[in-house]
This record gives structure tokens, C-alpha cells and sequence, in this order.
């Protein structure tokens, strides 16, 4: 017998509603008052493209939003938030490092 009571899905996840794990509930998690991101460099999978990624940041969606925008805006690149990391088109480690630093976070990697 096939039952479909599992209750609501989520529509950005697909997952149940109860089990959600997209960004949108990310929302309501505090900052930590010493933020230590980490950088890194991505060519696997990326049809030999580099890509920046910034990772191990605090789970806040309007932070994460801000920090993309801002780092978009100082490196003049295009970019997008995956769950808790940014990821910038290009290898701009030296920019993003210098940038990061100038807005008082720890920077690794």
C-alpha cells in the first residue's frame, strides 16, 4: 500500500518540511563574534574554470548575502552562495584575502 502522508515538502529543497535544509533556515542562527573564513581554490568538475571559494562561514542568510555582494562588488566578478560558502568565478585568493582582512575577519587558506 503506497502512502503519501509524509507531510509538506519543501519547496526549495525538496526535503520535508520538518527536515529542511536549505539556506532560508539559516536565518535566525547568531554570528559568532570572531569570524574565521577559509579560502580555497576549485578547478575539478568546473570544465577547467577556477573558481574561489570562500568556506567554513557563520550560517546567517543576510550575512551570507551581504559578504557575497560586497566581495562581487570589490573583486568585479560574478559569484553565488552554496549553503555556507561563496563561490567567486576566478582566482582572486590575493583580492578576496585583502578584502576579508580590511572587514576584520581571520582569514585561512
Amino acid at each position: 500500500m503506497y502512502s503519501t502522508g509524509i507531510g509538506s515538502v519543501c519547496p526549495g529543497c525538496g526535503w520535508p518540511a520538518t527536515g529542511c535544509r536549505c539556506s532560508k533556515t539559516l536565518a535566525n542562527r547568531p554570528l559568532p563574534t570572531r569570524i574565521v573564513a577559509k579560502l580555497r581554490l576549485e578547478k575539478k568538475g568546473r570544465g577547467g574554470k577556477a573558481v574561489t571559494v570562500v568556506y567554513d562561514l557563520p550560517q546567517n542568510a543576510t550575512f551570507l548575502k551581504d559578504l557575497s555582494q560586497d566581495l562581487k562588488r570589490a573583486c568585479g566578478t560574478g559569484g553565488t552562495v552554496v549553503d555556507d560558502t561563496i563561490e567567486l568565478q576566478g582566482d582572486l585568493r590575493d583580492r578576496v584575502r585583502d578584502f576579508l582582512q580590511k572587514k576584520n575577519l581571520v582569514v585561512k587558506g
